[in-house]
């Protein structure tokens, strides 16, 4: 059942009798979180090095969809942070989406433990605790871990997504992008990766050179990197995280029978060796969620909120493209209702122009022992609204499940700074143990739909009939490899050719391809910022 501290209530006062006693900054401080509508409960006030009950520190529910920030040192409450607000997201009937990178949220699932140290913070702050479990399901990376499979099509992932986990540079993930053309013109369904490296070994061989003539070809020296690609790819045991059934991302959106927001919780402890991966796959996740939910402007809750965690990876030797995808996906996707949190260490961690759209900060703790740490500190500072407090101070001194707060108010207006102590999640504050957790996978309504691989006929399959039947190693031996000598001038020479095929990109030639000819796939050729392509058909939601 919804908490009862975060049910929709009459108007609350201002402040209250005893708050109103408070110095004047504080007051004004405090009066800036006296929302009328629903809202989450963070905590209460810190002033002075006092916690101040009376004045509750909380976050509009319609304002969760303008994105937010969670950053702070290793060990400061981050994680409890956003199980904090993911628990209430859920108990107001708000679906949330969890990325459990160190594998310790999967309690959320479980009712709390009470202790000297729960109640005592809740006492700090007037919390009426309550063990409370909350309805979730557990996923894994193409089964790779404890959870039900997430898999997607090669196609579904599309060119852009996969150029960064490949690590191509421009001119190479604009022929990628070529070569997906080309399997969607022609009905090639790239289901999982041997289908890709044998459509590029088709493109460089005698018989399918041809094929992409009008569109500029495809270089045996491109080919060739990106056959290596995705031969170390695989090697890192990624094949299993592309493939069929296809997860359907409206899964993320349900309700459970007594009205709470389901909890999915994605596991990449099993993955955290692959960290382009994984941040690339979430991604995926919110890019196909961004084609298929139609627009809502402005809502009195979210549809789904997003947590992702170690959220610098993400940005991690990424292209300007990939970050100005992300940037605008986080920009538009707003208006679906769907509220996207990234979890790390600063805001530096962040590009600027994501950084701007996050509405909602939790900032805990920073260390200022070196020269690096100190200027992550002043820029961190300079990123907040001017306040009463000496914030370089105040960010060094927090303790742990402590935190400067501003959010938006219910009238998109950023919050007073304020220094608050955090409320105690009550689900379980670490991971669910292993029987338990495999018992909530098995007893699924999803386990079946997913749990098994699929491997149908797919480019393939219909390639390899057509050329003897060889195998995806053969058909790798058989493109053109690049002579060492060469490497070094061609990778002179790539931002020369990058512009040409940009222009090759926008010609009438290439775009001939992009054209639906009657094939098999059933897929709409248009693809999203990321390249991503749509599904056809009516969602299950």
């Amino acid at each position: 059942m919804p908490d009862r501290e975060t049910m929709p209530s009459a108007p609350a006062p201002e402040v209250s009798e005893r708050a109103a006693a408070l110095p004047q900054d504080a007051l004004r401080t405090a009066s800036g979180y006296a929302f009328t509508g629903p809202a989450l409960h963070l905590g209460a006030l810190l002033w002075d090095g006092q916690c101040l009950p009376d004045a509750q520190i909380r976050v509009p529910l319609a304002m969760l969809n303008r994105h937010g920030l969670v950053a702070g040192a290793t060990g400061t409450g981050k994680t409890k942070t956003l199980q904090l607000i993911a628990e209430q997201l859920s108990a107001q009937g708000v679906p949330v989406f969890l990325a459990d990178i160190k594998g310790d949220l999967s309690g959320i699932g479980a009712p709390g433990r009470q202790d000297a140290r729960v109640e005592g913070r809740a006492g700090d702050v007037h919390q009426s605790w309550t063990a409370t479990g909350f309805p979730a399901e557990y996923y894994a990376l193409g089964g790779i871990g404890r959870g039900i499979p997430v898999r997607a099509t090669v196609t579904g992932f599309g060119p852009v997504l996969l150029s960064k986990v490949l690590r191509l540079n421009r001119i190479q993930e604009q022929s990628l992008a070529l070569i997906f053309q080309y399997a969607d013109s022609k009905g090639l369904e790239l289901i999982d990766l041997k289908d890709l490296s044998a459509v590029v070994t088709f493109l460089t061989s005698d018989e399918g050179r041809p094929e992409l003539k009008t569109a500029g070809g495809l270089s045996a020296a491109t080919a060739g990197v990106i056959l290596r690609s995705l031969t170390a790819f695989e090697a890192q045991g990624a094949s299993g995280f592309f493939g069929e059934p296809e997860f359907d991302t409206s899964e993320l959106l349900r309700t459970s029978e007594d009205g709470r927001g389901v909890v999915s919780v994605l596991e990449l402890s099993a993955v955290q060796d692959r960290p382009q991966l994984f941040s690339t796959f979430l991604m995926w996740l919110l890019a196909d969620l961004f084609h298929d939910l139609p627009e809502l402007g402005d809502v009195d809750k979210p549809r789904l909120v997003f947590f992702l965690d170690e959220a610098h990876l993400l940005f991690d030797d990424a292209s300007e493209a990939f970050l100005e995808s992300i940037a605008q996906t986080v920009r538009l996707i707003r208006s679906k209702g769907v509220g996207v949190f990234f979890v790390t260490q600063t805001p530096k961690d962040v590009p600027a122009d994501v950084l701007a759209q996050l509405g909602n900060r939790v900032q805990h703790a920073l260390r200022a022992f070196t020269p690096d740490d100190q200027k992550a500190l002043n820029a961190t500072v300079k990123t907040f609204p001017e306040s009463p407090y000496d914030l370089a101070e105040v960010l060094t001194g927090l303790g742990t499940g402590e935190a400067v707060v501003t959010v938006l108010s219910e009238k998109g207006a950023p919050t007073p700074v304020a220094a608050t102590r955090l409320r105690a999640p009550e689900s379980l504050m670490g991971p669910l143990g292993q029987d338990a957790l495999e018992r909530a996978v098995g007893e699924s309504a999803l386990y079946e739909r997913y749990a098994q691989a699929v491997d149908r006929e797919s480019a393939y399959e219909r390639l390899a009939r057509g050329r003897g039947a060889k195998g995806p190693d053969e058909m790798r031996e058989a493109a053109p490899r690049e002579p060492r000598e060469l490497r070094e001038h061609r990778e002179h020479r790539e931002d020369e050719r990058a512009s040409a095929v940009e222009q090759v990109v926008g010609s009438g030639g290439f775009q001939s391809l992009a054209r639906p000819v009657g094939t098999q796939i059933g897929r709409e050729i248009t693809r999203s910022l990321f390249g991503t392509a749509r599904r056809s058909g009516r969602r299950r939601r």
